[in-house]
């Protein structure tokens, strides 16, 4: 199986604590599943709007590609913060030059939208902006140096997280919530290079540098939650194998939240591979406990959709229930 954007990795236990290994994770058992939300109490819902939410993805998508170094890349970022601005968020702009897999240099901008930056204690939302300069895993090799659209894998957990800054703003919650958007995470040694490694390290370079500086001293959130690819039509999401290791309080709170909101058939009790996701070093660097709401398929060659790393991933796939899931059973979290 080609490795993908994740790096799928077997670990133990002690392993987990400190460095992860670049080989695909042996399958593990799947948790007993949990009752259904037809069987559990209800609880009341807050007010999500997918439509807002399928727009702010539209306008990310029809500015192009969101490549670092390009004039789309640019134009969304000042879009990201613009409209955290216009839902009352403190917007900083935290601005970097990392190293790509290949030695190139390349500017990045993590996008951190706050609000009641000075209560305690906080929770943090996060989703990466960027997409992938690669269309690498589609059928036809001539696309393979194409820059994909990135609807779901980008676009979509930033959409949500605006959605979200926009019923923040309207209910003026007391709450301390940083949203943070993050850059060149989908940067990995793309599958048609093998003159250079194939390491998680590659993948990740916003978060990886957040996690060594956050955008404020001695910052501390309780924990913290990642989403990506939130949008696809009959999504899954299964409970990530380093979400559960290092926060499992908050996976336990979220998928429960979802199934008694009655998505169930999208928080499914069972337990993923490990994944390389952003969440992986804001949990081993900048230890906050973060978890990664993210659609994971295991039946599939790559572990996600058809679409995934091609120029198929547009906004055909995108599916208003369940964005109206995800982003109903996050707001609804963490307001509970």
């Amino acid at each position: 199986m080609p490795m993908n954007r994740f790096c799928i990795f077997l670990v133990s236990i002690a392993a987990c604590a400190c460095q992860a290994c670049g080989h695909k994770a042996e399958t593990r058992p799947q948790a007993s599943p949990a009752p259904t939300a037809s069987s559990t109490s209800s609880i009341t819902p807050a007010e999500f709007s997918a439509d807002s939410a399928m727009v702010f993805i539209q306008e990310q998508v029809d500015m192009g590609p969101r490549v670092p170094g390009t004039a789309a890349h640019q134009r969304c970022a000042d879009y990201l913060a613009l409209q955290l601005q216009r839902f009352g968020a403190d917007v900083m702009q935290q601005e970097a030059v990392a190293r790509r897999y290949d030695g190139q240099q390349v500017g990045i901008r993590n996008i951190i939208g706050s609000y009641n930056p000075d209560a305690k204690p906080r929770i943090m939302l996060c989703a990466h902006w960027d997409s992938r300069p690669w269309a690498d895993q589609d059928e036809d090799p001539r696309n393979h140096r194409t820059p994909i659209p990135g609807a779901n894998d980008g676009a979509s957990g930033a959409g949500v997280l605006l959605e979200i800054a926009r019923q923040l703003h309207a209910m003026q919650t007391p709450r301390g919530i940083d949203l943070i958007l993050f850059d060149a995470e989908d940067m990995g040694t793309p599958q048609f290079d093998d003159s250079h490694p194939h390491d998680e390290t590659t993948w990740c370079l916003g978060s990886q540098h957040w996690s060594h500086a956050p955008h404020r001293f001695n910052y501390r959130a309780q924990y913290a939650i990642l989403l990506d690819m939130v949008g696809a039509k009959d999504a899954r999401f299964p409970r990530e194998y380093f979400s559960t290791y290092f926060a499992a309080s908050t996976v336990e709170k979220i998928w429960k939240t979802g199934q008694r909101l009655g998505y169930d058939r999208y928080f499914i009790d069972q337990e993923s591979s490990p994944l390389t996701d952003d969440h992986y070093f804001i949990n081993t660097i900048a230890n906050i406990p973060c978890i990664d709401i993210v659609h994971y398929n295991p039946d599939t060659p790559t572990g996600f959709g058809s679409y995934w790393h091609t120029l198929n991933d547009n906004m055909d796939n995108i599916d208003l229930q369940t964005l109206q899931a995800v982003g109903t059973t996050v707001l609804t979290s963490i307001l509970n």
